[in-house]
């Protein structure tokens, strides 16, 4: 099952922040996809998945949004 995240119209810290939060009620191996319009999500997003040990699945961008699909490990 994947859960989705609708973080649009959210600024840093708090796309990252809650996804932290969803992705921490998740068991491993359970997916969440998150959609985000802060340009900095670019940067973010990547970088808390290394940081976390999460696997970034997929990024991709479609107008001014970012779609984003994590497996929690």
């Amino acid at each position: 099952m994947t859960h989705v995240l609708d973080a649009r119209g959210l600024l840093c810290p708090l796309p990252v922040l809650k996804t932290r939060k969803r992705l921490s009620a998740l068991d491993a191996g359970e997916r969440i996809a998150v959609t985000t319009d802060d340009p900095a999500a670019v940067v973010d997003m990547p970088h808390y998945c290394r940081e976390s040990g999460h696997h970034l699945v997929e990024s991709r961008a479609e107008g001014a949004e970012m779609h984003w699909l994590i497996e929690k490990r």
